[in-house]
């Protein structure tokens, strides 16, 4: 039997399009040779918030930019105890990250709180996401069907990179 996580952290995704093209954050890991990385804007629930309530609020404090929150699209769980990889994260952390379609409302230009390997915010084309070091880089097949107007595959990811 595995030890249990110390740490059990549910957070929100936004899936956000204009004009054919994704809303991202582009991060680095110091010490890190490979190509930045990109991810979701988005990040972890407090206690009391709802899951609309954090993303609304994880993507403005990131990126400066409002949402409105839509459909559930995908759930990913990431237990850090399973990974092979080298990355800078709590081996007793398991997350959920519930990933919704959002709607742009404003772009504020006032990022307020980035994450600490975040260095940019991009706006990327579906066609450019295979060629990107994107996390989780599974769901890439689904995002690029979901932004051609695809289905969107299977709600839960599971555990997955």
């Amino acid at each position: 039997m595995t030890a249990r996580p110390e740490r059990f952290r549910p957070s929100a995704k936004a899936v956000v399009v204009v004009e054919g093209r994704l809303l991202v954050t582009r991060n680095r890991t110091p010490g890190d040779s490979r190509p930045d990385w990109h991810i979701f804007p988005g990040g972890g629930q407090q206690p009391g918030e709802t899951l609309d309530a954090a993303l609304v609020r994880e993507v403005r404090e990131e990126t400066g930019i409002e949402v409105r929150p839509r459909e559930l699209l995908w759930v990913r769980e990431v237990i850090v105890q399973t990974r092979t990889r080298a990355v800078p994260q709590n081996p007793a952390e398991h997350s959920l990250e519930f990933m919704f379609a959002a709607d742009f409302i404003a772009d504020h230009g006032d990022p307020s709180e980035e994450d600490q390997y975040q260095v940019a915010i991009e706006w990327v084309r579906p066609q450019d996401l295979p060629t990107l070091r994107f996390y989780p880089q599974a769901v890439v097949p689904a995002l690029v069907s979901y932004l051609n107007g695809g289905p969107s595959d299977e709600v839960y990811l599971g555990d997955m990179d």
